[in-house]
């Protein structure tokens, strides 16, 4: 089966991603996992892409869709694949469809409120660089396991997430679109999922991704 993960940041899509890929044993390919390969091993596409990130430059589509179609050329995707971080844009949707068509696109759909409250909620130990959720300490100051003191990452602060949900959004709503037009969007929702203590469990949305497959 070939399939694509789409998600926002916070929503636990590698997590999925990872045991469902195992589940149907087609390979995870995320796109910074496939880049640093595709570098590593000193393909052409990776030589091409590093020169722009060495100058400080975006990867153009060309490029990124090359890497993705010598990637999915790999026997290991011989019986399917699992992408999560391609395609971002319609274009690269389209191109995709060229190369590989996916057989459906799951869509983990989280409240932006449950995100902000799960990502700001983060801290992390400057003495041992141990990472925790205020929702499981007794003092969100101070390590339980080397008495350290924590901290809120610039990136888990309440501004910073809030652009980056919102960057997903508008750059997410275009594919969703594309693909539902083909019948193929698979909208898991994880608010529908909830447990007592008002957030869901990973074994939950696993069953339910793989029941939207069935």
């Amino acid at each position: 089966m070939k399939l694509i993960f789409l998600g926002p940041p916070g929503a636990g899509k590698g997590t999925q991603a990872a045991g469902v890929s195992a589940h149907l044993r087609v390979p995870h390919i995320s796109t910074g996992d496939m880049f640093r390969s595709a570098i590593s091993n000193g393909t052409p596409t990776g030589l091409e892409a590093k020169r722009y990130m060495d100058a400080g430059q975006l990867v153009p589509d060309s490029v990124v869709i090359d890497m993705v179609r010598e990637r999915l050329a790999m026997d290991d995707c011989a019986n399917g694949y699992l992408l999560d971080g391609f395609p971002r844009t319609v274009e690269q949707a389209e191109a995709l469809d060229g190369i590989s068509a996916p057989d459906a696109v799951v869509e983990i759909n989280v409240p932006d409120e449950r995100l902000l409250a799960r990502l700001t909620g983060r801290r992390v130990c400057q003495k041992c660089s141990g990472t925790y959720h205020i929702s499981k300490l007794t003092d969100e100051k101070v390590c339980p396991v080397c008495g350290g003191a924590l901290i809120q990452r610039d990136d888990d602060k309440p501004e910073t997430i809030a652009k980056r949900l919102q960057v997903y959004h508008d750059q997410t709503s275009p594919l969703i679109g594309y693909y539902q037009a083909q019948d193929k969007l698979r909208v898991i929702d994880v608010a529908s999922l909830a447990t007592v203590d008002g957030d869901s469990r990973p074994e939950d949305v696993f069953k339910a991704i793989l029941a939207s497959l069935e």
